[in-house]
């Protein structure tokens, strides 16, 4: 039998209504703050104190929030620490579940580009029109 996966993804507070919608559907391969699995990461935790224990767990970070890769020091932290992620939305704001059915429309395709780009970092946008690469500038 093979081993059961553990977690994958994390959803930073700008997608916790996400992270909880899937929990709630019965995934366990989706933490966010406040999740009893990661204690080290309570609601309200910066960027810069989440960030290295999300690379420590490996898990590849959802967000709505635009400015994480090209503030200075969490763009430092995206090259120090091998941060992934993936920015989810579009030039309009998305709700939970708009969140949601987008992430579940494009997973297959997101699982297949994780493993395609590997350890990080890298950075990922994900639309209505799919995913495309972000770029990270040098710190």
């Amino acid at each position: 039998m093979p081993p059961v996966p553990g977690p994958v993804y994390f959803t930073d507070e700008n997608t916790l209504g996400m992270g909880k919608l899937l929990r709630r559907s019965g995934r366990d391969d989706v933490l966010y703050p406040g999740h009893e699995e990661l204690p080290e990461v309570p609601l309200g935790t910066l960027d810069l104190d989440w960030m290295p224990v999300i690379a420590e767990h490996d898990l590849v970070v959802l967000t709505r929030d635009r400015r994480i890769r090209t503030r200075p020091a969490e763009l430092r932290a995206y090259w120090e620490l091998g941060i992934r992620s993936v920015w989810l939305g579009a030039k309009q704001d998305l709700g939970p579940q708009d969140q949601l059915d987008l992430f579940l429309n494009y997973e297959a395709r997101l699982q297949r580009e994780m493993v395609k780009r590997g350890p990080g970092p890298w950075a990922l946008a994900l639309s209505a029109s799919g995913l495309r690469p972000l770029s990270l500038k040098s710190f």
